[in-house]
């Protein structure tokens, strides 16, 4: 496979398969007499030849069958692989990112908004050939359309260092779709982590990508959010998830699923071993959809993490997830919020919580519900039996004003006051407050807090 750019006849042909930054270019397979002629704009590295400042000789004792080694003057390695990013946007017409520049050594590197296009995304892809510090690189909404996309896949074919990659908003549509999908059919990147929110994927890029997903078993963690995936998308997933056994986290917000894609789904969910992490928030599942979820919760004994936000649940679909509740031993996080849920739905939630020993549950979200005073003296029973729990809602509603503020009242105003013992919700509050999880308790902010 071969990264394209304009051809310049005078450089002598890189190795096929390796580019050498601070060593000599010379091919195990070719004789270095004998010059090869050039390709077309085939050619897949940029043909750059490392100034004589940073050419360094291996000693005949090293017998290496790869051009990929870092020199042992880290110095010298540093320049060539600057050099040739340089020689690289040079080639390819376009300017070089100076902020790329500085941080090609790091692991983390983000270019994000910096107007990269095709052909930069193709320069940072051959500097990215040989290099092996970048563990996560970040471009999203950098326009870098399926041309682009293309360099990148190219180089993550030789390049085994890269670990995580976000090309979020790039409109990559069906043809990056299929040039992704290509890429992960081959199951030999070191890639784990894609982030590919909001490239315009419809219906044929769900099923291009649902069907080598179903094999594929690097990619762990995956974001498709903010795409066009309906209910045929929620089949494809749904088939997907059924084979898949490498997700552990997937993302599909801001996407468009309703009844028909949800049950789809969920069914792919029933059986699956490997998913943890689970975010359907902002589509259309309705009260049919959380009874598919409702389902999935008493079947599933992998998924650890769950957001349903603003879906169109009612008190209806808050009781059928309740019933998933009140048997599944795995889930820790759910979230509910902006869904038009009232008191009895957020009821029926912490008591199937309650009437389940085994259940995990740390965080559930109705953070938009007002609750009242017979709700808080429930979640006090709740809270006795699952003291690990921690229920997120609006305020309360009903009591007496100076009710509400014995219940809520900032804690450590109530400890400046000696006004002790606290109810359940200050004990917790007064927990968040003081756990900065450095096994340390900080008390420095007492001396601010204003009575």
């Amino acid at each position: 496979m071969r990264i394209p750019y304009p051809p310049k006849p005078t450089l002598p042909r890189a190795c096929e398969g390796r580019i050498t930054a601070g060593s000599p270019r010379v091919c195990p397979h070719e004789t270095p007499t004998e010059p090869a002629p050039q390709s077309s704009d085939e050619a897949l590295y940029c043909e750059a030849e490392v100034p004589q400042t940073v050419r360094k000789v291996k000693p005949d004792r090293e017998n290496s069958e790869t051009d990929l080694e870092i020199e042992d003057n880290e110095k010298l390695f540093t320049t060539g692989q600057k050099e040739l990013y340089l020689e690289a946007c040079k080639l390819v017409g376009v300017v070089p990112v100076s902020y790329f520049i500085r941080n090609m050594e790091e692991s983390y590197v983000n270019l994000n908004h910096h107007g990269l296009g095709p052909r930069g995304t193709k320069a940072i892809a051959i500097a990215l050939v040989s290099n092996t510090t970048v563990t996560k690189l970040e471009l999203e909404d950098n326009g870098i359309t399926e041309e682009g996309i293309l360099s990148l896949v190219e180089m993550l074919q030789e390049n085994y260092y890269l670990q995580e990659m976000n090309i979020s908003n790039n409109q990559l549509g069906l043809e990056g779709a299929r040039i992704i999908s290509d890429f992960l059919e081959t199951n030999t990147s070191s890639v784990w982590s894609l982030e590919l929110s909001g490239n315009d994927f419809e219906e044929e890029s769900a099923a291009l990508l649902c069907q080598v997903l179903s094999s594929n078993y690097r990619i762990k963690k995956l974001d498709l959010s903010h795409n066009q995936f309906s209910d045929v998308g929620g089949e494809h997933l749904g088939q997907m998830l059924a084979n898949n056994v490498g997700l552990t986290s997937l993302d599909l917000s801001w996407n468009h699923f309703h009844t028909r894609g949800t049950v789809a789904l969920c069914n792919g969910l029933r059986g699956n071993v490997t998913l943890t992490k689970l975010d359907l928030s902002m589509n259309g599942l309705g009260n049919e959809g959380a009874l598919a979820l409702g389902e999935v919760l008493r079947l599933n004994s992998c998924l650890v993490y769950l957001d349903v936000s603003s879906n169109d649940i009612s008190n209806e679909g808050a009781s059928k997830i309740s019933k998933g509740l009140e048997s599944n031993e795995s889930l820790k996080v759910l979230k509910l919020f902006l869904n038009p849920i009232s008191v009895d739905g957020a009821l029926s939630l912490i008591l199937s919580i309650k009437r389940n020993p085994k259940s995990r549950m740390e965080v559930l979200d109705i953070s938009n519900v007002l609750v009242s005073e017979q709700f808080m003296k429930t979640l006090d029973g709740v809270y006795a039996v699952h003291p690990q729990l921690d229920v997120v809602f609006k305020g309360v509603q009903g009591p007496s004003a100076k009710n509400t503020i014995s219940l809520l009242t900032n804690p450590m105003k109530l400890i400046q006051q000696n006004k002790v013992p606290l109810n359940q919700y200050q004990v917790r509050e007064l927990i968040k407050r003081l756990d900065e999880k450095t096994g340390m308790v900080n008390f420095s902010f007492l001396n601010t807090v204003k009575l």
